[in-house]
């Protein structure tokens, strides 16, 4: 059973969030030719005040749509 993990800072939609989902688990499926129900995806969200690039937390950063 594949298991794809995603980091990412909070913020984003539900909507989002399921697209997301739903693109890694069709490139998974095409990949490695295993049935949609046997992908994992999980998303795990950190708050803008705990992730930083460059020693900048994101959430001084500006965000770019």
């Amino acid at each position: 059973m594949p298991e794809v993990v995603v980091y990412a800072v909070a913020g984003r939609s539900a909507e989002q969030k399921k697209a997301l989902m739903t693109g890694i688990t069709k490139a998974v499926v095409d990949s490695l030719g295993v049935a949609a129900e046997q992908v994992v995806v999980q998303i795990v969200e950190s708050p803008p005040d705990s992730k930083s690039r460059g020693g900048i937390p994101f959430s001084e950063r500006q965000r770019k749509s």
